[in-house]
Order: C-alpha cells, then sequence, then structure tokens
C-alpha cells in the first residue's frame, strides 16, 4: 500500500494542517491501495494565501508570454517522460482499461499544452482597436487565483482542460483532483517541482465536500473552473453567483447517436460502441442513446447486441480488456438502481444487467443494451454513468431529431451516415455544443462544452484559453471631439 503525507502547497510539498487520512481503494480488488491526507479547510486556506501572492506581487502573471511558454514546454515533456507511471495509476485508481483509456491520457494532456502553447505564440494578448472617436488599447490580463475541480473519470487529462489555458494566461492555480482518484495527482506533482515553476503558482489538494465548497466561496479565488456531474454544477455555480465570481462547468450529458438509414453497419458498429462505452460508460459524452430507423430496427438492434456481447471485461491493466470495473462501489449501486428501474418502467434488456459470474471481486457491470425503450423512462432521460446503453427507433428524420432534442442535456451527439452533407444538414437541429458526423469526441481546437444543463462557458479551442482573461480597455487620446463636445449650433426656429 503506498502512503502519502504530504500536500503540495503552492509548488512545495507541506504537511497538511491535519493527521487525518482518506483511504484510495482499487475497484477491482476493492482493497486500500493507498492513503492520502484528508485535505481540510486550512489546507486550501494557506494555498490560496500562497496562490493570491503570486498573482498579485509574483512573477508569473507578469513575465513575457514567452517565458511562460517555455516553463510550460518543460510540463509536457515532463508529463511524456512518465506517460507510462500514469498509465498503470490511472487503471488502478480508476479501473480505465489501459489500452483504450489509461496508455494515452498523458499524451492527451501533453498534446493540450502543445496546442495552447502553439495558441499562445502568436494570441493577441494586447491589441490596438480603431474607434470612432479614439484608439483602444485592449488587453487581455490573467482572471486571478483559479479553482480548478476536476471529476474522478479522466483526472489527469481533464485537468489539463484548465490547467494548459489558465497558466498560459498566466493564473495561479489551485487544482483539486478528487479524492477518490488522487494517485496520478502526485506524479504531477514531482513534474510541477522540476520545471521552475515560481512559487505559489500551482497547488495540488484532492478534497473532500467540505474543502472543496471551502475552495468555490473563499474570496481570494476569482474564477471557479468545474467538471462534475449537473447537479453539483449548479450548486457551484449558485454559490460563485452570490459573489459574481467567474465560473466554467462542464457537466451532465445523455448524448444521441442518430444511425441513418443508409448506414454500413460493418464500418460503424466497432468505432459507435466504443464511443457509447468508453471509459465503461463513465464519460460525460458519451453516446448513450442510440437512435435507429424503425426500417432497420432489428437488423441494427442485432448487430448492436452482438457486438456489445463480445466486448471483454475484467482486469484493466490486461490489455485485452474493453470494459473494466466502475471507480466505485457507490458508483456501481446506481448503475444497478437505474437498471432496475429500466426494468420496472417496461424496458428489456437484451444483454447484459448483470454482475459478470466470472469476476469475484471487483465493482464490474455487464455491458448492458435496453430494448422496447421510450423516450419518458429515466434510462433515456438520466444520465446513468455506467455501460448501460438504450436502444430507441424512429420513423423518419423529423422524429429522430424530435428525440435526440427530448434531453435537459445539450452536450455531444453523433450522426452516423454514408452521406456527409445528410449528416451535416441533421446535425445543425440537434441542440448540443459538440456533434460528430461518423465521430464522436473532442478536438484541442474546437469549443467543447455544453447547452442547456450540461454547462455554461467552453473549454479547449481558442475560447477556452479566453475564460481565463479579464478585459481591460485603455482608451487613447482622441483623434477628433467626441460627438457630444459643445460646439456653437444654430437653433432651428430662432
Amino acid at each position: 500500500m503506498q502512503s502519502y503525507d504530504r500536500l503540495l502547497i503552492g509548488g512545495k510539498w507541506d504537511a497538511p494542517a491535519t493527521p487525518s487520512v482518506l483511504q484510495v481503494i482499487s475497484p477491482l480488488t476493492e482493497e486500500v491501495i493507498a492513503q492520502i491526507p484528508d485535505c481540510s479547510t486550512r489546507d486550501i486556506d494557506r494555498a490560496v494565501a500562497v496562490a493570491r501572492a503570486s498573482q498579485d506581487h509574483g512573477p508569473w502573471p507578469h513575465m513575457p508570454v514567452a517565458e511562460r511558454i517555455g516553463i510550460l514546454r518543460k510540463l509536457a515533456a515532463g508529463l511524456r517522460a512518465h506517460e507510462l507511471d500514469f498509465a498503470r495509476t490511472q487503471s488502478e485508481e480508476v479501473g480505465s482499461p489501459y489500452s483504450l483509456i489509461s496508455a494515452i491520457q498523458a499524451e492527451v494532456a501533453a498534446a493540450l499544452l502543445d496546442y495552447y502553447l502553439d495558441l499562445g505564440s502568436t494570441y493577441p494578448f494586447e491589441e490596438v482597436r480603431p474607434g470612432l472617436f479614439s484608439k483602444a488599447l485592449v488587453l487581455r490580463e490573467p482572471v486571478g487565483v483559479v479553482g480548478a475541480i476536476v471529476p474522478w473519470n479522466y483526472p489527469l487529462s481533464l485537468s489539463f482542460f484548465k490547467l494548459a489555458p489558465a497558466l498560459l494566461a498566466g493564473c495561479s492555480v489551485i487544482l483539486k483532483p478528487d479524492s477518490a482518484t488522487p494517485l496520478h495527482s502526485y506524479i504531477l506533482g514531482e513534474i510541477l517541482q522540476e520545471i521552475g515553476l515560481p512559487q505559489g503558482v500551482m497547488s495540488i489538494l484532492p478534497a473532500g465536500r467540505e474543502a472543496s465548497e471551502h475552495l468555490v466561496t473563499h474570496p481570494d479565488v476569482d474564477k471557479i473552473a468545474f467538471t462534475g456531474s449537473t447537479a453539483v454544477g449548479k450548486r457551484v455555480a449558485a454559490l460563485c453567483g452570490q459573489t459574481l465570481k467567474h465560473v466554467s462547468c462542464e457537466l451532465g450529458g445523455k448524448s444521441a447517436a442518430i444511425l441513418l438509414d443508409d448506414v454500413a453497419l460493418d464500418q460503424i458498429i466497432t468505432p459507435l460502441i466504443y464511443r457509447a462505452l468508453p471509459n465503461n460508460g463513465q464519460t460525460c459524452i458519451a453516446q448513450t442513446r442510440l437512435l435507429v430507423p424503425q426500417t432497420r430496427y432489428a437488423e441494427i438492434t442485432e448487430a448492436l447486441v452482438e457486438r456489445v456481447r463480445t466486448l471483454r471485461v475484467g482486469n484493466p491493466l490486461d490489455p485485452h480488456t474493453e470494459i473494466g470495473p466502475l471507480v466505485t462501489q457507490r458508483q456501481r449501486d446506481r448503475v444497478d438502481g437505474y437498471i432496475a428501474s429500466g426494468l420496472a418502467e417496461g424496458a428489456k434488456i437484451a444483454v447484459g444487467g448483470k454482475h459478470p459470474p466470472a469476476m469475484t471481486k471487483g465493482w464490474f457491470v455487464e455491458p448492458t443494451v435496453f430494448v422496447d425503450v421510450n423516450s419518458s423512462m429515466r434510462i433515456a432521460q438520466e444520465e446513468i454513468f455506467g455501460p448501460v446503453l438504450v436502444v430507441l427507433p424512429y420513423a423518419d428524420e423529423e422524429e429522430a431529431i424530435a428525440l435526440a432534442n427530448d434531453s435537459a442535456y445539450g452536450l455531444s451527439g453523433s450522426v452516423w451516415t454514408a452521406d456527409q452533407a445528410r449528416g451535416i444538414a441533421l446535425a445543425r437541429r440537434i441542440q448540443t455544443g459538440t456533434i460528430g458526423i461518423n465521430n464522436a469526441g473532442l478536438d484541442p481546437a474546437a469549443p467543447f462544452g455544453g447547452w442547456k444543463q450540461s454547462g455554461i462557458g467552453r473549454e479547449l479551442g481558442r475560447e477556452g484559453l479566453e475564460e481565463y482573461f479579464e478585459l481591460k480597455s485603455i482608451l487613447l487620446p482622441p483623434e477628433r471631439p467626441p460627438a457630444f463636445a459643445a460646439e456653437e449650433r444654430a437653433v432651428p426656429g430662432l
């Protein structure tokens, strides 16, 4: 068992304020694999204090952008150098299949850094704009101290959705990983110590609910960047609203994959299933609602079920595993509850629905496909966050669009077709932040975020960087008198 007794506060390993510890439990063996300090509100206060000093008096926000980029290039190199360490750790603490998910997380994080650092080399942090009366010098200055709160499902890569743009912008950051999956953050902390970040720029504090809420409400934190459930996101946004603190929230999803009647099943079934059940179904952009044409319902459903039946369930470190365990017993209980709900409401299980009998330990759920589903059922409306899919038939494209939009969420989606133009035309009518054609995922250059209850704000792309700026306009001396300046004018009628 690994044991950690320090927290990274302002770039230095320091003892926690209290002796309390948290246990990290393996989702595969159900045994304790590590213990970490239980971060307290006093630890949050210390981290915020050094971040505030860094933001107000330190060199990081004021150094030339090229110098920040040079330091952050070292961070990208460090991530790649520790790629195997991150991969094994995330499979052990999250249960993510090694070959499909964990092995690429460090590269994804480094690629995000690469994208933003390349963008930063040409981005207009300052620009002079022509105006009606005078020119304006427009400055993009760092928003300030950032609290970055990330979930457990993709802990490293999702951290860099926030860290890459925030650090490039010149912000000091307090990163709060989920206390259920904190082990990767200790590897990250060692890299951060090696690259030459000034004191106070980075802290990493795994924390529970009380300390996390303290971070959100702390008066010296200028922005909260949150990824997690919609329920918690609403709470975070409400707390930030009390002081008009900057906030961005990437929240839940119930994304629809629309299969059109011209789709070639032999070409799309495997990529579709991988995008429907990534990371054991624990993915906000998972394509969990499969909308299929009524004319091909039996054929497509049979192909989906047969492919799901072949998915290999097992040890996440086995390179052949496609479905690993869920992250915690609580999460498995949640998924079990949704499966029971689907049956109670009249849906039928075409495959799966149980705990795999071969796995005597671990929080496993068989990959599951529901049929005879209607859009009003909980399993068709609520985010399950497990390996559970629902198949719904549609009569024509208008009904497919209506079904896809019949959701409180709007985070992702996809259209599967042999005709790209037809797919794009349909995608334009789906109420969602990101949608793919024969694809479902993300790209660093494309803004990512949700419509409706899937969030506020954007990550990735140029727009993701702009979430970490305050705008300042410096009006230069006027080039001609303003329109409201006093001047002699004839009064009509006199």
